[in-house]
C-alpha cells in the first residue's frame, strides 16, 4: 500500500489500527509471562497437566476480566 495514496482519514485510521495491535500483543505477552510463571512450576512435558491446564485457564481469563476492568475505569474518567 502506498502511503501517499492514503488521505489523512485513512492514515489515522490504520495508525489506531496498529496501535490497538501492539497493544494486544503487549497484552498477550503480559498475560503469557505471568501466567507461565504463576502455573508452570517444573519443566514442561509433551502436554500440561490438568492443573496446569487449569490455572493457565483461570490465570488467563482473571488477567483479562482485570484488564477489561482497568479499562472500563479509565474510560469513565475521561
Amino acid at each position: 500500500m502506498d502511503p501517499s495514496s492514503l488521505n489523512s482519514a485513512e492514515l489515522q485510521r490504520l495508525i489506531s489500527q496498529e496501535k490497538e495491535r501492539a497493544m494486544v500483543n503487549e497484552m498477550v505477552a503480559k498475560l503469557t509471562s505471568a501466567c507461565w510463571d504463576k502455573c508452570i512450576t517444573g519443566t514442561p512435558g509433551s502436554k500440561f497437566s490438568s492443573s496446569e491446564s487449569s490455572c493457565l485457564s483461570n490465570c488467563a481469563q482473571r488477567y483479562m476480566d482485570m484488564s477489561i476492568i482497568i479499562m472500563k475505569r479509565f474510560q469513565s474518567m475521561q
